[in-house]
């Protein structure tokens, strides 16, 4: 008899808004600028894999942050005077911040769109967003009994990670799931 697992999927449901028209427009204007921004700063800059410690937080740069509210504004830059770009609709979405100023965080969504988001709406987690379909297993490693199937777009709580595998908890479901297929993981190997 064939083994059936259990399935774990998230519904069809944005995590962020939809640009469309002039807004659209606004936000290729916005990116443009940002990246000769970017460009003419890069030289001075440095490696983005280094990870550094913040004198604004105290906190490593980067790092992953969650998401403290059900509604989030991104912004296209450190203040409530730039457009929203993006509206974030998932609380406890993992964001990896790259960059800081005071009160705001550059951060990165796992579909790699950046943006500006106020310090308060973001709080320390430990979530983690599935990728790529997997399938949770008992003990790491790719032979090991499989628990559960955990569909895309899954938020799981995070634990502990070793040698490649991460222990998540997925609903009444707990198990061991590839750190690669976990966005909110590993802060050093999401900036590649």
């Amino acid at each position: 008899m064939p083994n059936i697992l259990p399935r774990i999927h998230q519904s069809v449901e944005s995590c962020r808004g939809i640009l469309t028209g002039r807004d659209l427009h606004m936000k290729r204007a916005v990116i443009f600028f940002s990246g000769l921004l970017f460009l003419g700063g890069a030289a001075l800059a440095q490696s983005p894999e280094l990870v550094r410690i913040s004198r604004f937080s105290g906190k490593p740069v980067p790092r992953f942050e969650t998401l403290k509210y059900a509604m989030v504004n991104g912004r296209a830059g450190p203040s409530k005077d730039y457009p929203v770009l993006w509206e974030y609709q998932r609380q406890g979405l993992p964001m990896l911040v790259i960059k800081e100023s005071s009160d705001w965080r550059r951060v990165r969504d796992p579909s790699g769109a950046e943006v500006w988001m106020h310090e308060r709406m973001l709080e320390d987690g430990h979530m983690a967003y599935v990728r790529t379909p997997t399938v949770l297993r008992m003990d790491p490693g790719a032979e090991a009994t499989p628990v559960v199937d955990v569909g895309r777009g899954v938020l799981v709580q995070l634990g502990d990670c070793d040698a490649g595998w991460c222990l998540v908890r997925a609903k009444d479901y707990r198990g061991y799931a590839p750190q690669a297929t976990l966005w909110g993981a590993d802060a050093e190997h999401a900036l590649e």
